[in-house]
């Protein structure tokens, strides 16, 4: 017999793997929860060393798979969205959401701002390609920010750094898009000098945005109605089949983007109206575990990926000066924008600088970016998708390594114990790193 029949056929070989990555999404957290060492830096040196191995000649470059790099970003987005939303304990109101309020409207044009002069300045790049570039790292991830976000429902983690944090990662992509659209029109208008400003005002501002809060706030409240209050006999929420959630996710982000309004804004809205509609019922801790192992798995496979790419040739076409524009944006921008929008509200100086320095970069910098290149022909993009690369990277080791001890320190310093009463308590902490 050959040894290549003693060879296990590659399916073989990629459910055995997809079983080995499934037993790490649940045992690794565990092990991980109290170190200060989070999840996504092993996945990225375990998909590092994986694709470093000469058998192994597939390249998982962005720039490479354009497509499929948009649309699994794009998943991974919205199942943490909804998961984050379900995670909200504390009733919309404009004045109880103010610290939301502040970071979307001061922090984060403020970042997008910054970012453009910064890149221009260090990468000699077109004003509209730069703002493509701010408008993907402007935003606090929703996937890899999860990591520091409010608790489960009910579980009383809701302080002000973690709600912050948590509603400003489920909004502030539905306030980001709107930039990457600006892009994308600049940069497709600046030739033909065509009237851009009022198209963009009234249909990718207004429009997209009002009707994306709108069809969320309906299918959350149908999904709702469905799921709590229909005949007893066939009520979803006797099931505990927390699938549901999945479902409105999909039905949610599917219909809207058939309407061209914003599905990120929409799936966000869906899931804080489908709480509050019986915000008490413990069903929401069966969707919120569905929700959580799923973008827990894919974030898994998605940074495995991405550990790959940096072994890949992602920096190939960066540079020094690359380097240090990524460290800026990270150190600098981030929580120089955040600490100038948080000026004034009335909390402690340690939960503001907390709630600056945790601007997290992760997936949904890359979805944008893939989004942003799909739309327009770009010289030298993989300059783009290395820079990015850099700050995604820089992001998931300096958090990553920072959020347990900072976190647990904030815990002990407003009176409460860092690992009450949950078995699980420092998971959400040590999962940290990317956006």
């Amino acid at each position: 017999m050959t040894i290549s029949a003693w060879l296990p056929h590659p399916y073989i070989v990629a459910l055995t793997g997809f079983g080995l990555l499934t037993a790490l999404v649940v045992w690794l957290p565990l092990v991980l929860r109290k170190l200060p060492l989070s999840l996504p830096i092993v996945c990225i040196a375990l998909g590092a060393a994986l694709f470093s191995l000469p058998q192994l000649a597939l390249k998982p470059l962005p720039m490479l798979y354009p497509q499929v790099t948009e649309r699994f970003t794009e998943f991974v987005v919205i199942i943490a969205l909804m998961g984050a939303g379900l995670k909200i304990d504390r009733a919309f109101h404009w004045r109880h959401w103010m610290v939301t309020w502040r970071l979307l409207s001061i922090t984060m044009p403020l970042s997008i701002l910054a970012i453009v002069v910064l890149t221009v300045w260090t990468l000699g790049v077109p004003w509209a390609i730069a703002l493509l570039l701010a408008a993907s790292l402007a935003p606090t991830d929703p996937v890899l920010a999860s990591d520091i976000q409010v608790g489960p429902p009910k579980s009383g983690d809701e302080d002000d750094v973690r709600f912050g944090l948590t509603s400003e990662a489920g909004l502030n992509d539905g306030c980001a898009f709107p930039f990457v659209h600006l892009a994308i029109i600049l940069a497709t208008t600046a030739a033909s000098g065509k009237a851009w400003l009022g198209g963009w005002l009234g249909y990718n501002v207004l429009w997209e945005g009002a009707a994306g809060i709108a069809m969320g706030w309906a299918i959350g409240r149908a999904f709702g109605w469905l799921t709590f209050h229909i005949s007893v006999d066939s009520k979803l929420s006797h099931t505990a089949d927390g699938l549901i959630a999945l479902a409105a996710t999909c039905v949610s982000y599917g219909l809207s983007e058939m309407l061209h309004c914003y599905g990120f804004l929409a799936v966000f809205v869906t899931a804080l109206t489908f709480r509050s509609t019986h915000p008490e019922h413990d069903f929401h801790h069966d969707m919120h575990d569905v929700t959580e192992q799923i973008e827990r798995l894919a974030m898994m496979v998605l940074l495995l990926l991405f550990g790959g790419a940096l072994v890949s040739g992602l920096f190939s076409s960066v540079s020094w000066m690359d380097v240090g524009t990524a460290l800026v944006i990270i150190l600098v921008v981030r929580p120089l924008a955040g600490v100038i929008g948080l000026a004034g509200l009335k909390t402690d100086w340690t939960e503001k600088l907390t709630l600056a320095f945790f601007g997290i970069r992760g997936v949904g910098s890359i979805y944008y970016l893939a989004y942003g290149l799909n739309h327009l022909h770009v010289p030298g993009a993989d300059r783009l998708w290395g820079l990015l690369g850099l700050v995604i990277l820089f992001s998931i080791v300096l958090h990553g390594l920072t959020v347990t001890p900072i976190m647990r320190s904030l815990d002990r310093q407003q009176g409460r114990d860092p690992d009450r009463g949950d078995p699980l308590a420092g998971i959400r902490q040590s999962d940290a790193g990317l956006s």
